[in-house]
């Protein structure tokens, strides 16, 4: 990774991308571990993480994870997902947080060194283009040892760095010994797991 101590450094993480890319390799994150590993190596300002809420409280579980986020070192920006029936009737839910993320990025750009963020979404392109005619450093989180990529290939080579998710697996990972002693927050990251799946889902 091409990460410099000194630099001014935000976090941009689309949940439901950086799950599915996650899920995709096999892992489960420990957000703890993400948020220690980049604080050990640049001058983290913040990190932001984007997710929709299902507005029915059937879909709600994966709020304690949201909580925990919230709580521990993450800014949290949330809005309701929109529910929808296609043509052949079926429900489906979208939830896109670009606008948030690209608008957020925009606001705090003079603030800051370097952007970091956690999306395959070729949308993005247009974001970190902007960017870097501000003079900002993007590095862009995602992977391409999965098949189909889930980076667009306008995005990995639009940004100035790629950092493959496959390559941060062990050091950010829910190790099994970690699954033991904590068999709360695994049941928590379950339930939260099932709610970012219906986005992956439907948002594909």
């Amino acid at each position: 990774m091409k990460l410099y101590p000194n630099e001014r450094t935000l976090l941009l993480i689309d949940g439901a991308s950086f799950h599915a890319s996650a899920r995709s390799l096999g892992f489960d994150v420990d957000y703890r571990r993400l948020l220690d590993l980049f604080r050990s190596k640049v001058q983290l300002l913040r990190a932001h993480y984007y997710t929709a809420i299902p507005e029915d409280p059937e879909y709600f579980a994966m709020r304690p994870l949201v909580d925990w986020l919230d709580y521990n070192g993450y800014s949290v920006i949330t809005k309701p997902m929109k529910e929808f029936t296609d043509a052949s009737g079926r429900k489906k839910f979208k939830a896109n947080m670009d606008v948030e993320l690209a608008v957020d990025a925009m606001r705090m750009a003079n603030q800051l060194d370097h952007m970091i963020i956690f999306s395959g979404d070729g949308d993005l392109r247009s974001l970190v283009a902007a960017l870097q005619e501000l003079g900002k450093r993007v590095t862009v989180v995602s992977t391409l040892e999965t098949d189909p990529p889930m980076i667009s290939d306008e995005l990995r080579r639009q940004a100035d760095h790629f950092i493959d998710l496959a390559d941060l697996e062990n050091e950010i990972n829910r190790t099994y010994a970690d699954a033991l002693a904590k068999p709360a927050c695994n049941k928590r990251d379950s339930a939260a797991t099932r709610d970012l799946a219906k986005i992956d889902e439907n948002e594909n």
